[in-house]
């Protein structure tokens, strides 16, 4: 599959996004973002402001299988992977697949569930599998969890533990419309939903094939380092107690490939590293205790280290690998 043709493709598969889902043309990109790199988003805001809907429209736009878990206090795990159960006609156990066994998974509110049943999305998010009762069973391809979350101080939230935090590639948070997009909004929504005659834009297998296609996005050594220098200086800031992991290093060098690929190119400029380092890696940096209730402090942390950091010469095209 040719630049061009994966240009064009992802171009349709926003314009069909953004047919349903106003004023949000960051959010959309960062969501195919972590589509084309074969990674899990979480959409963070107050209740109301589209989370759910944008997830929803991504699914119906792609021709895949999609579930969604409503999180509660009270759901379970198995309620999530699914459970063995013995059934009484053939005398024998048999395994009901739950809701993960899908091509997306909308995991709405996933902060309202207990730890325990967060918990139950690790083995899935990471090894793209599920084990019941001692016994594996492979996701199929393409897989992607798309979470929604409510602020941390909401009533009846419990904060997502960081080694799940830092299976998602990337926190995006969508914001109050302004006025102009809110007086669309209302024009598109009060006369029906747009989204009930909305029509897929890929199938599985032309997901599956865009995604083969991110390895092909060349990395410079120099991007290599830059994004290293970054995750590096997150884990010495004076003002964080932890800073990025390496598998945080992996997914910025990976979305910014994404990014390359939707912008039409072969090869990663500085520019898809610096506007990703937010979205990547904001949500796996810990601030000091004493800092953690200030809102926006990690994103205006990272913003400082970006801005201390010399950006690489943007690599000639003739050094492309070929």
């Amino acid at each position: 599959m040719d630049n061009a043709l994966i240009n064009r493709k992802l171009t349709e598969l926003a314009n069909n996004v953004g047919s349903v889902v106003v004023g949000k043309e960051q959010a959309v990109e960062h969501l195919l973002v972590a589509l084309l790199a074969s990674g899990h988003v979480i959409l963070e805001d107050v209740p109301g402001t589209g989370k759910t809907l944008l997830a929803k429209t991504l699914a119906q736009s792609l021709d895949c299988s999609m579930r969604r878990i409503q999180f509660t206090a009270d759901l379970l795990p198995s309620d999530v992977t699914g459970i063995n159960y013995y059934n009484q006609r053939n005398g024998e156990f048999e395994m009901r697949a739950g809701p993960v066994f899908a091509n997306i998974l909308l995991a709405d509110e996933l902060n309202r569930a207990t730890p325990r049943t967060q918990s139950s999305l690790l083995e899935c998010m990471e090894e793209r599998q599920v084990t019941i009762d001692g016994e594996t069973y492979r996701l199929e391809a393409p897989f992607m969890v798309v979470a929604t979350q409510n602020p941390i101080d909401n009533h009846g939230t419990f904060p997502l533990p960081e080694a799940q935090l830092d299976r998602f590639m990337m926190r995006v948070s969508m914001g109050y419309p302004t006025a102009e997009e809110e007086l669309a909004i209302m024009r598109r929504f009060v006369p029906g939903n747009p989204l009930e005659g909305l029509k897929p834009i890929l199938t599985r297998g032309e997901v599956a094939e865009l995604q083969k296609a991110l390895p092909q996005v060349h990395v410079g050594d120099e991007i290599y380092a830059y994004a290293i220098a970054i995750a590096s200086a997150t884990r010495s800031h004076p003002e964080l107690s932890f800073g990025a992991s390496p598998r945080g290093a992996l997914q910025l060098v990976k979305a910014a490939q994404a990014r390359a690929l939707l912008r039409g190119r072969d090869f990663i400029l500085p520019d898809d590293v610096k506007t990703l380092v937010k979205p990547v890696l904001a949500h796996r940096v810990i601030l000091r205790d004493a800092m953690r209730e200030e809102g926006g402090r990690a994103e205006k942390i990272l913003d400082a280290i970006v801005a201390g950091i010399p950006v690489p010469s943007e690599p000639a095209l003739e050094t492309r690998r070929s």
